[in-house]
């Protein structure tokens, strides 16, 4: 079991950042970042998580136009912006991922499984992008995911060809606590959860 700094650095005092320091994110702590979060679960191993790492001004001004008012200026400051996407052929990687199924790909082609398709590849691309935020605060970066975009305008700047869809952003560097907002209540246990 984590200790309880630990579990204070993951989840309970860990917080969405609106402002960061004028601190970079290297090339080094992406891959790292990467590399830690890959190992969640996903179903049959999926993995169908897609991550542009936004960090030059060339990249962000592609990005500016997809932004809703209150995202823009907390974006274009950030040291990087992850737009966290989903593959929605992930199963082509099947032969490498879920290698003692061989056949496993077979599950999803034909066009009736569409459908279903992108179903899976969004309920597993969103569980790898809330890896990719805890994995973040486990390296000591501070995240800022937020929705508040245009999905057309990003798929069509940033994946072009059709395969991948944008599901959400996510600024990530070294939090600036002047700019953190008045913590919001939480939902008790007997409000969100029943035993049955």
């Amino acid at each position: 079991m984590l200790d309880p700094k630990s579990l204070d650095v993951l989840f309970r005092e860990a917080r969405t950042h609106n402002g960061f320091l004028e601190k970079p994110v290297s090339d080094a702590q992406l891959r790292e970042l990467y590399e830690l979060l890959k190992w969640g679960p996903t179903t049959m191993n999926t993995q169908p998580m897609r991550v542009v790492f936004v960090r030059s001004r060339e990249a962000k001004d592609k990005l500016a136009p997809a932004l809703s008012a209150g995202n823009l200026e907390k974006t274009m400051k950030a040291p990087v912006t992850a737009i966290v996407a989903y593959d929605l052929r992930f199963y082509e990687n099947l032969p490498k991922t879920f290698p003692h199924r061989p056949d496993a790909i077979k599950n999803f082609l034909g066009e009736e499984k569409r459908a279903g398709n992108e179903r899976t590849s969004f309920r597993n691309g969103t569980l790898q992008g809330a890896y990719l935020i805890l994995a973040a605060r486990a390296l000591g970066l501070d995240c800022g995911p937020m929705s508040g975009f245009d999905n057309a305008k990003v798929d069509a700047a940033f994946f072009p060809d059709g395969r991948c869809r944008s599901n959400f952003l996510c600024n990530l560097g070294y939090g600036d606590p002047a700019e953190i907002f008045v913590r919001n209540p939480r939902l008790t246990f007997e409000e969100a959860c029943r035993i049955v």
